[in-house]
């Protein structure tokens, strides 16, 4: 019998991983009866639980499970999704999904990133990869399959705005700067939960790519379908486990439908296990014509967005401030690096004064000096864009392993594969303003905020006697 979790949920050495914690573990609710005393827990050596009564009997129990849910809500750990136990977000979910008896219309968007490891993996094109990941979904009962590149675009223009909203607002009042991207659940996990109420007003209320799609799917592509949301099962393919975590926010949960804007997300890896378990190669898939609503400008092309492989968060943002605040056009960013490749700077200047400064800082070692700077008041930065992983997205815990070959080469492969297609600025693109119109009735509209923005919260500590040191 199959098992209902992924293969690859199991703590594993990850870039995305800071530190588990006894405190997640979820307590097992036993019903005591009046009259019968004080039990006792059994623990077998297959795992199984016995309530022990006084009188001799015993009553087995069910296994206590951890939710996403859980998880999000404990205090005790910050960790990756890989080190839960989640029912609904494996495969098995999206194939039992996608049956007709279902009578669901299954929505798959897959990452940029995510194409180009599997790109790497078998030595095809960006383009290529696309469209047989396309036929190989098709042919299992998917009805569409986009690409997140197209969301990105809106989490970028708003990323922009707010950025220079705040940066306005900093010269009149006490507006939290620097401004920190948003985008990777990894940090922002860690931030709630280790920082809370110091870090929050820091971070950018716009929404990753991934739940702006979420929202773009069940939303706008639910009226052109004529369907209500929860007759859509959308799923993602993503570079990272924590993308399974974010996906399971409150936030993101349609109370008048109750459904996600996010169904299931399955990580690259996972993907590719999939492929095996099939004994299907991706290279061996016959092509098939690119869904290019929501996607591309053709069912031939893909396009992408300068700045790196986590999204371009800092040039984007970097170059529309310059213009948008000083009236200064920036043809070329140069990055300076600082103790590692994964804290580089970025600064415009004029006459001999600084105008903007940004930074970049991946990785969690990084990640922590940042916050000691900001905390001690010595952050020089304007906007940095964070990630957990170190070398960003592309190199993500939940991306393809190396085998043959040393993993800074993959990764260098991956990354070339990534910048082959085409950028497009998004605040240029026709189809993008025309989306503004259709969809959010204005860029500046309250609609606007309610699907592109969010908003983060402190989670309090709780104490627990199962404290281990790792």
């Amino acid at each position: 019998m199959a098992s209902p979790f992924s293969g690859a949920l199991q703590l594993t050495d990850l870039d995305d991983f800071i530190g588990p914690s006894q405190d997640c573990i979820k307590p097992m609710k036993i019903e005591k009866k009046l009259g019968k005393g004080t039990a006792k827990i059994q623990i077998e050596d297959d795992g199984t639980y016995f309530q022990v009564n006084q009188d001799g009997g015993s009553q087995k129990l069910e296994k206590a499970k951890i939710s996403l849910n859980d998880c999000l809500a404990c205090s005790g750990c910050i960790t990756s999704a890989e080190s839960v136990l989640i029912t609904q977000q494996s495969h098995e979910e999206l194939y039992k999904t996608a049956e007709p008896s279902h009578q669901k219309l299954v929505v798959i968007s897959v990452s940029p990133q995510s194409r180009a490891s599997l790109a790497a993996r078998f030595q095809l094109t960006p383009l290529d990869t696309a469209k047989k990941l396309t036929a190989f979904f098709k042919n299992r009962g998917v009805h569409y399959v986009f690409d997140t590149t197209f969301s990105r675009n809106f989490s970028l223009l708003e990323s922009q705005r707010e950025f220079v909203q705040r940066f306005r607002r900093s010269t009149e009042s006490k507006q939290a700067l620097p401004m920190l991207a948003s985008a990777c659940p990894g940090w922002i996990c860690y931030a709630e939960k280790t920082h809370g109420s110091f870090i929050i007003p820091y971070i950018s209320t716009v929404k990753s790519p991934q739940q702006v799609m979420g929202s773009l799917i069940k939303d706008h592509f639910a009226q052109q379908q004529h369907l209500t949301p929860d007759k859509i099962y959308h799923v993602t393919v993503m570079p990272c486990y924590d993308k399974k975590l974010e996906a399971s926010r409150p936030d993101f949960f349609n109370q008048e439908y109750q459904t996600r804007d996010v169904d299931c997300v399955i990580t690259t890896g996972e993907i590719l296990r999939l492929l095996e378990q099939e004994e299907v190669s991706l290279s061996d898939v016959d092509p098939a014509p690119l869904d290019a609503e929501f996607s591309c400008v053709s069912a031939e092309e893909l396009l992408g967005h300068q700045g790196g492989g986590s999204g371009g968060y800092l040039e984007h943002i970097f170059r529309y401030a310059a213009q948008e605040l000083f009236g200064i056009r920036v043809d070329g960013i140069t990055y300076k690096p600082l103790k590692n490749k994964d804290f580089q700077e970025v600064t415009l200047e004029k006459d001999g004064t600084v105008l903007l400064h940004f930074a970049l800082a991946y990785g969690f070692r990084n990640i922590q000096n940042l916050v000691q700077k900001l905390k001690r008041g010595k952050s020089p930065y304007h906007y940095v864009e964070v990630m957990a992983c170190p070398s960003g997205c592309l190199n993500g815990g939940g991306q393809i392993k190396a085998e043959a070959i040393a993993a800074k080469d993959l990764l260098q492969q991956v990354e070339e594969l990534y910048e082959m297609v085409r950028t497009v600025v998004p605040e240029t693109s026709p189809e993008i303003k025309e989306l503004y119109e259709q969809w959010l009735k204005g860029e500046d509209s309250k609609e606007a905020g309610k699907i592109l923005h969010t908003q983060y919260r402190a989670v309090e500590k709780m104490s627990s006697g199962f404290n281990i040191k790792w």
